[in-house]
């Protein structure tokens, strides 16, 4: 017989008289506790319950000790918005309903993180040339568009070549002109600039087109086509469904995860727009939750985030020739109480600035000045610059200047219209009439900034992630189309924004910009006001929200991919997984 054969009969003959030991035991127990009092016998099977409940409690606290919370995929958000979207292509998009949905269903070269940072996204990496001139990429091998189509080097070219089409009449248009596209090999583009531009990475977040899709399609076709509302991109999400009310308005549309996106599977199940004519039936929707979120509209534990936009009064020295005098720009500076205006006029949604670049820039901003009566410190400005009061005929006078009769323009929206008459209240306080005029949008482009008809003007200034100042600043830019609005001239400033342009070491042109703000901050080159908040109303339950500088509403949507709704328990081992 075999050694295993010995061992199964032994056990063949133990088993039977261990189970008549294990047997006998219940028996002997079951006995014992049937003499036992009823009393007895009710206090062991409570013990017995609070032992099974405690050990039971033990296991769950213990578990929830151990166990982290992790994102889970899932969940539908429900955002508000104002318009309707018509155009949802990158090469097209002009409304914040077109951008908000452009953003979400294309992706390009590069994206923005949630921290700002430019990250690799339809691109595996780059190079620079030394020169500054050429950027090649090369794709990432498995990106697709949102119907698993591959995305090649020939959607890129044709994209941008669609972009720099004056027939077309793109908004990208004047980034691309004159910049050379090159198919090196299926995964390879090549970019030629005619001169360095450092900020030139930011222009490849351009949402990618599929050009098999679109390549039959003319220009005249091309606003017309399905595509426009039924994107096929390369996003973190993708349409799924439109609906329209009776004049043909897009009201809703549904998105869902798009599977294929190359960061990743997004967390959230899908996104649902609903689009209001008014910011008032947007705010109402938010109020009886017909929608979860909104830009735009405070509620209690909404985010916020800079936005990269600057507000201030420029003057025109051509109008007034007092504004030329650098006391006269300091004293009308000085007259207004920011802290009073963002806390008053912008119910604290704002940052006070003395500058022209936007909080969150990565530098220090100017400081803003302190006084414990703002119209007698700018009246002691005047002064000392040889400036008197002539109270009959109320006005500043210096010789043949004078300072008095300000027309302030400004356009005809709520906010600018009440920044304007807080600014009317200082200013009339330091001795010094003023009227405001309010214009239409397009009358005031066309009719006041674009022929600077205007001696002062409450203007804002959208100044975009690149932080390029240089169409606002330079001297070169100071006529139409320009965007010098201040007919600012200093020679060094003019050197310090070309460098901040064809410089390739960030940290020098951050050390530009810091100059730049100082120097113009201490020109007193406008009258500095404010930096408005961006604010973002979400529901309570939404985790993983980041929020960069804003240079556009549509950037709330950085790292849209990483936000979640659910969530679920995990061993910390699979949480780094």
């Amino acid at each position: 017989m075999t050694r295993n054969g010995a061992r199964e009969r032994l056990a063949a003959y133990l088993e039977p008289l261990t189970r008549q030991r294990r047997v006998r035991l219940f028996e002997a127990v079951s006995v014992r506790l049937r003499t036992l009092p009823a009393s007895d016998r009710l206090f062991l099977g409570m013990l017995g319950a609070l032992i099974a409940i405690t050990a039971v409690a033990s296991v769950f606290a213990l578990e929830h000790k151990l166990l982290v919370i992790v994102p889970a995929y899932g969940g539908t958000l429900v955002e508000g918005g104002v318009g309707s979207p018509r155009f949802i292509n990158p090469l097209l998009a002009i409304s914040d309903a077109d951008n908000d949905l452009t953003t979400l269903t294309y992706a390009g070269l590069m994206g923005i993180s949630g921290g700002g940072s430019l990250v690799p996204v339809l691109a595996q990496s780059y190079t620079v040339s030394p020169d500054g001139k050429t950027y090649t990429f090369t794709l990432r091998p498995n990106a697709q568009f949102s119907n698993g189509m591959p995305v090649t080097a020939q959607d890129v070219v044709y994209t941008v070549e669609k972009a720099q089409d004056p027939a077309l009449k793109s908004p990208e248009y004047a980034d691309w002109a004159g910049i050379g596209v090159t198919a090196v090999d299926p995964h390879t583009v090549r970019f030629t600039l005619p001169r360095p531009y450092a900020p030139f990475l930011e222009l490849t977040t351009l949402g990618i087109l599929p050009s098999e899709l679109w390549k039959g399609a003319s220009v005249e076709d091309f606003p017309f086509s399905q595509l426009e509302t039924h994107p096929v991109g390369a996003g973190p999400f993708m349409v799924t469904s439109v609906s329209r009310n009776s004049s043909g308005l897009i009201t809703n549309v549904t998105l869902a995860e798009n599977p294929h996106y190359p960061l990743g599977r997004p967390y959230l199940g899908g996104l649902q727009f609903k689009f209001y004519s008014r910011i008032e039936d947007l705010a109402s929707a938010l109020k009886n939750g017909a929608i979860e979120s909104a830009y735009g509209i405070s509620t209690p534990g909404a985010l916020l985030a800079p936005y990269s936009r600057i507000f201030g009064v420029f003057l025109n020295p051509s109008e007034n020739q007092a504004y030329s005098q650098p006391a006269v720009r300091e004293a009308l500076s000085l007259a207004i109480d920011r802290q009073a205006l963002v806390q008053n006029v912008l119910g604290g949604y704002a940052t006070a600035i003395m500058g022209p670049v936007p909080p969150g820039s990565g530098i220090t901003q100017a400081a803003i000045p302190s006084a414990a009566n703002y119209t007698a410190a700018a009246a002691q400005v005047l002064e000392r610059a040889g400036w008197s009061y002539d109270s009959n005929a109320r006005e500043w006078k210096n010789g043949k200047l004078t300072l008095q009769n300000i027309t302030l323009r400004t356009s005809n929206a709520s906010e600018l219209k009440n920044v304007a008459l807080a600014v009317q209240r200082d200013w009339q306080q330091l001795g010094v009439t003023v009227s405001v005029e309010l214009y239409e949008p397009g009358d005031l482009s066309q009719n006041v900034i674009q022929p600077r008809a205007y001696d002062a003007l409450l203007y804002g200034e959208v100044i975009g992630r690149s932080q390029d100042l240089y169409a606002f600043w330079n001297s070169q830019e100071q006529n139409n189309p320009g965007l010098n609005v201040a007919l600012y001239a200093n020679k060094s400033v003019d050197a310090l924004l070309e460098d901040a342009r064809t410089n390739p070491n960030p940290k020098a042109r951050l050390s530009d910009l810091q100059q730049i703000e100082i120097t113009i901050a201490s020109d007193y080159g406008a009258v500095f006001l404010y930096a408005p908040d961006f604010v973002y109303s979400v529901p309570a339950g939404l985790r993983g929200v980041k929020l960069p500088q804003i240079a556009a509403p549509a950037d709330r949507f950085a790292n849209v991919s990483k936000w979640y709704l659910d969530t679920a328990r995990v061993w910390p081992f699979f949480a780094k997984q």
